[in-house]
């Protein structure tokens, strides 16, 4: 974050601009998978991270998801937070309410859900798990989220589509831009309070 606070790499209206997007969104070539640079064109600018002024009463650390808005905030001291473009569960799919991280992932397996088996049989072929990588839908970071010890089967995690950002294409999880997602995942230790707000 210390380059967002560049004079000359800011918007007047402290927004990332594409010049700075284009560093901050670029390859990361030292991952177990290189991950290439995302596309910023395919992102409306005002999904890039930033820090912005949110009141809350819940504590720094704390996550919150708007999925309304198409935002994942991790609230920092002195009434801020930073702020990440997301996409989100599709209409049917949403989910609101208080969890925790229960468990972290890097380049996790994949695995999906025997509801969406259901509706979407072609994943019958990865129900024994699919191996990470950039293929994996969970990417290369995923935060798994849990309430009263039980895993919610919804997650945090890392998008390979940037044109995805600030849109409602998931089963119900919360997908940032790779960058974005390795960016979160090294703040938030396991515990961390999830608040996912109504849409």
């Amino acid at each position: 974050l210390g380059a967002l606070s560049l004079g000359g790499c800011v918007t007047t209206d402290g927004s990332m601009s594409l010049a700075e997007a284009e560093k901050v969104y670029g390859p990361v070539p030292e991952e177990k998978f290189p991950i290439p640079a995302a596309d910023v064109r395919k992102v409306d600018p005002k999904y890039f991270r930033r820090t912005v002024r949110y009141e809350t009463k819940e504590a720094p650390g704390t996550i919150i998801v708007d999925p309304g808005n198409y935002y994942v905030y991790r609230i920092e001291e002195d009434g801020n937070a930073t702020r990440y473009g997301a996409n989100v569960g599709r209409d049917g799919f949403r989910w609101s309410g208080d969890a925790y991280v229960g468990r972290k992932g890097e380049w996790a397996t994949w695995t999906p859900p025997k509801e969406m088996i259901k509706r979407q049989p072609e994943a019958a072929k990865y129900a024994g798990g699919m191996p990470g990588g950039l293929d994996n839908p969970l990417g290369a970071r995923t935060l798994y989220l849990y309430q009263n010890g039980a895993y919610t089967l919804y997650t945090i995690y890392a998008s390979s589509d940037p044109e995805s950002i600030g849109s409602g294409i998931t089963s119900g999880c919360v997908g940032l831009l790779s960058q974005d997602m390795i960016h979160l995942y090294n703040r938030t230790p396991v515990k961390t309070k999830v608040v996912v707000l109504p849409a």
